[in-house]
């Protein structure tokens, strides 16, 4: 039988085979000074936690390798699992891992938002368990929590949480993993969210990155048409890594994939830190870049069947997605900046956003709730007295569809989350 030391040492080897990742004023740096972009794929099978498979895992890094990626984002996990031998199976293929921390029942709630101690336990939980992982390169603290344009109320309880959980690493002795949000493409409310959560002046407060999830670009289509020239100009100097967290329309289709030339060419690469893709898996929506199998009858239940599709196997490419996407990252390989040459002073301090008529509701540089309140409790921010509070409208941008793993693929939108609680689409 072996030993708990000698565990401990195997873990420890598998631990520190890849560069570490952090966030350095608007860019991500590896532990060896070399700036990082990221390839990354969205990487959900089912509602349950694909990093406890170790095959599966390691039959997928396999073909990522292949594809170019360098990063996954896992959407929900299981913190009491082992993930070593994924995490493991992901290091060796030289890919990192983004992950959600929120769970089905933890989620901050857009209408009546609460930040309590049971969601920083589960999310703290989630911290623990990855944290000795050097291919951890970040932990959200949110997706899509506000998904219309009246919800921006949310907007300091996603602040509290990041500032906690940051305080959580910070007294666990963690290395500095960073933390940040996932968040729609909504007008109404950029740039006014991502100048909020990274205003103010106190790091300890402000996301560590922010990620965009952004269906503007439909091929054919340009950087200017698309909508692409307007995030730029957004982004420009932001304070702290800015990137896709998730991409990739697929009408009218097939996808191109030309809008990766924009962000990691000339036009955006010195201010946006690269993108992952919607998603691995072929399902319903069409937007996988692999599948396990032909498609299989909605009603048909076995091993690995869920919804009309296999969700475990050997992947296989979907023609021409794959190909496509590949091509493009195997010409895009940007070198950046060295951390030692790099002089954060070139980053711009965002203002907190005055509440606006048109749906952004925090009047400045509010009071964070403490830990146990809710918006409907003791905690208040109040808009100023020339806001109204508008009624629902969400106008994400002309090309955006309702397209992410929590929205279009996972359950039936952030509106009504908590009908994802019963089912998987």
């Amino acid at each position: 039988m072996r030993s708990a030391a000698f565990l401990a040492l195997c873990s420890a080897t598998v631990s520190y085979a890849i560069p570490t990742i952090k966030a350095v004023g608007g860019k991500f740096f590896t532990s060896e000074g070399d700036q990082f972009f990221i390839k990354g794929v969205a990487y959900q099978l089912t509602e349950n936690d694909p990093l406890v498979d170790t095959e599966q895992c390691t039959r997928d890094a396999s073909l990522m390798k292949k594809l170019g990626a360098n990063t996954i984002r896992v959407y929900h996990v299981d913190a009491n699992a082992d993930h070593s031998g994924c995490m493991s199976a992901f290091s060796d293929a030289g890919i990192y891992t983004m992950i959600d921390m929120d769970t089905f029942d933890t989620y901050i709630l857009p209408d009546t938002p609460s930040w309590n101690q049971t969601q920083f336990d589960k999310y703290s939980e989630v911290m623990d368990a990855f944290h000795s992982y050097d291919n951890l390169l970040g932990l959200f603290v949110g997706n899509e929590i506000i998904a219309i344009n009246n919800q921006s109320l949310a907007a300091p309880f996603i602040k509290s949480s990041c500032r906690d959980l940051k305080a959580y690493r910070d007294s666990k002795g963690y290395r500095n993993i960073p933390i940040g949000y996932s968040a729609t493409d909504i007008a109404e409310l950029r740039p006014w969210l991502q100048d909020y959560l990274t205003c103010g002046g106190n790091a300890s407060e402000n996301v560590d990155f922010y990620g965009l999830n952004s269906y503007q670009w439909c091929d054919p289509t340009d950087y200017q048409t698309s909508g692409y020239a307007n995030l730029q100009v957004q982004a420009k100097d932001f304070p702290v890594p800015i990137f896709f967290s998730e991409t990739g329309c697929n009408k009218p289709g097939p996808r191109l994939f030309d809008d990766q030339d924009s962000i990691f060419g000339p036009e955006m690469v010195n201010d946006w830190s690269g993108a992952i893709i919607y998603e691995w898996i072929e399902e319903a929506n069409e937007y996988g870049l692999i599948s396990y199998g032909p498609k299989a009858d909605p009603t048909a239940t076995g091993d690995n069947v869920v919804g009309g599709f296999t969700r475990a196997g050997e992947p296989t490419p979907v023609s021409p997605d794959f190909d496509n996407l590949s091509k493009h990252w195997a010409t895009l390989t940007p070198t950046g900046v060295k951390q030692s040459d790099y002089d954060t002073a070139s980053i711009s301090t965002r203002a907190c956003p005055t509440s606006t008529a048109s749906g952004w509701l925090v009047d400045g540089n509010v009071r964070l709730p403490t830990l146990g309140e809710t918006l409907t409790g003791s905690y208040s921010s109040m808009p100023s007295a020339t806001a109204t509070d508008p009624s629902p409208s969400p106008s994400e941008t002309k090309n955006s569809v309702s397209g992410s793993k929590e929205v279009a693929g996972m359950g039936a939108g952030l509106v009504s989350v908590m009908m994802v609680f019963a089912f998987w689409l």
